[in-house]
């Protein structure tokens, strides 16, 4: 055991890189995006420490390319997902009473391997994988990972300093036990930070993980493993399959063993998991937390004292950057009439301005959408937006598959505030803008705050100060993360915890110490010095 009573490195966030031209992290990243994009992978399971291959395999192509192939991943079948849990409980044996210090040493340590070495294989893998352009992969994969594991570590730290207090009677202490049982990740493709930090603060607790990534983010996610590993993430801590998710959750959620599940997802399907759980709650040694992180229907507000170049930034930048496939994403916004001309010929400017392609190709801001589905989806709402009565594309509205799953960026004006997609989660490069009468502001607060079930993000834009106030107040349920003067996104480790509720999810702020309180269960533990020997109390003297 650690003797002694130890200080973590402060945690501060990772520099973002410019990746300018003639930059050196630029020349490398394009080195490393060319060798990855012209080699071919083949990505196991990760089982017990060891790859898995099943011999049922599928392939990997970026989006913007998707008749190109850069490797094949292996499917799992029951029995293997079987093993990555009897592995988990066993490994638990070890990892949940080794020294905390030992643990932050290992996170710390993969936090530095994508600093460095690391850093332009994940950046390359992210823009392969996901079609990220350069500054996206960079703020992601690499920042946000990197500043995820650095200030977990700080924050276990912090929470396991916390203690109560004491007497000379007799000491209290307070231990922050891992779950008892193994855990479930379940992560998505936007985000490899996201990818990397489900499972791995859950382990950094003391937990061992069973990990699901998405079938759009394997690419990347071999990366992180092969981090972890390096790292030295004894063998079945973190333990990897792949495959059909329904066949694999139930495999999880059947066991006794189940102690928690970690999900970034869609919002029916974190239902549907939340409905499963509670279903099987008989069959389970201990309550499983849950924690979820969902979907958004985020907001712009702009008030007739707001700057227009600036709204229109914030729409532009919020609604557009890779792709809007983003939790926090800007998708709807609510204009007031007087600025909105001004305002308009910013943003058609703007998204006239926006090169389109491949991600090696480093002018270019906008890249693919992820699969064939979401193309299809989005395709099918611009469709209906060029034909509905109520409603008028003021710039994009194009796409083409034959290549890539190319979206345009897309701005939809509607004369309904109701309109389908303001209130439909696309997840893609569209916006939609309502146009609201200046003095219809106090109404125009409500309708945003009752048009959506979610509550993610959303940000106000004004120079009023009292209409800023007012924004503040009435829409306190309707956005987790809410932005003053800026767009909704961009949450930083350490800086915005990010979560919402409502239909958003738990709340559970990933990049905080409340999420990390999810993973332990405390122990409180009073020893007393003087024993007392008889039960009398003094009330009991005649």
């Amino acid at each position: 055991m650690g003797k002694g009573f130890f200080n973590v490195p402060i945690a501060i966030n990772e520099p973002v890189k410019s990746y300018a031209p003639g930059s050196p992290e630029r020349d490398a990243v394009l080195k490393a995006y060319k060798e990855m994009f012209n080699s071919k992978i083949d990505v196991p399971l990760y089982i017990n420490g060891k790859d898995v291959v099943t011999g049922n395999t599928r392939t990997m192509s970026p989006p913007h390319d998707h008749k190109h192939t850069v490797g094949t991943y292996h499917v799992a079948e029951q029995s293997h997902v079987e093993d990555a849990i009897a592995t988990a409980l066993e490994a638990r044996k070890t990892w949940s009473q080794m020294p905390w210090e030992q643990r932050a040493g290992i996170f710390l340590k993969a936090a530095e391997l994508i600093a460095g070495p690391y850093r332009a294989k994940i950046n390359a893998a992210t823009m392969i994988a996901q079609s990220k352009n350069i500054h996206q992969a960079e703020i992601d994969s690499a920042c946000e990972l990197i500043d995820f594991l650095r200030f977990n570590v700080q924050y276990m730290a912090d929470i396991y300093m916390e203690q109560p207090e004491s007497t000379s009677d007799a000491w209290n202490r307070v231990e922050y036990r891992p779950l008892e049982g193994f855990t479930y990740a379940v992560t998505p493709f936007n985000f490899t930070a996201i990818a990397g930090n489900l499972p791995s603060c859950m382990a950094l607790m003391g937990n061992v993980v069973v990990w699901k990534p998405s079938d759009s983010q394997i690419y990347s996610a071999k990366v992180i493993m092969d981090v972890f590993e390096e790292a030295g993430v004894p063998a079945g801590v973190i333990n990897v399959v792949f495959g059909d998710p329904v066949m694999i959750t139930n495999t999880i959620l059947e066991s006794p063993d189940f102690s928690g599940l970690h999900f970034t997802g869609s919002t029916e399907v974190f239902k549907n998991l939340w409905k499963q759980i509670g279903n099987n709650i008989h069959n389970y040694k201990t309550y499983p937390r849950i924690v979820g992180e969902t979907g958004g229907k985020d907001f712009i507000v702009a008030h007739k004292t707001a700057n227009p170049k600036q709204v229109a930034t914030a729409i532009v930048r919020g609604a557009f950057e890779f792709q809007g496939q983003k939790c926090s994403a800007a998708s709807r916004a609510y204009i007031p009439k007087g600025i909105w001309d001004e305002l308009k010929n910013y943003v058609v400017e703007d998204v006239k301005s926006f090169k389109m392609g491949s991600p090696e190709n480093m002018e270019n801001f906008i890249t693919a959408v992820i699969h064939e589905g979401s193309f299809d989806k989005l395709a099918k709402y611009i469709d209906q937006a060029k034909s509905d009565a109520d409603a008028e594309i003021i710039v994009g509205g194009n796409y083409d598959k034959s290549k890539g799953y190319f979206i345009e960026p897309t701005v939809i004006v509607t004369s309904n505030p109701k309109y389908t997609t303001m209130c439909t989660e696309l997840f893609g490069p569209v916006i939609t803008i309502y146009v609201y009468e200046d003095e219809a502001y106090t109404e125009t607060l409500k309708l945003v705050d009752e048009t959506s079930d979610y509550g993610l993000t959303g940000a106000i834009l004004a120079k009023d100060r009292y209409a800023i106030t007012e924004a503040t107040n009435t829409l306190q349920n309707a956005a987790g993360n809410f932005y003053i003067n800026d767009k909704p996104t961009g949450a930083v480790v350490g800086q915005q915890p990010f979560g919402g509720a409502r239909a958003s999810g738990t709340n559970d702020k990933a990049g905080s110490a409340q999420n990390l309180l999810r993973w332990v269960s405390p122990r409180l533990i009073k020893e007393t010095f003087v024993t007392p020997t008889d039960y009398r109390y003094p009330f009991l003297g005649e």
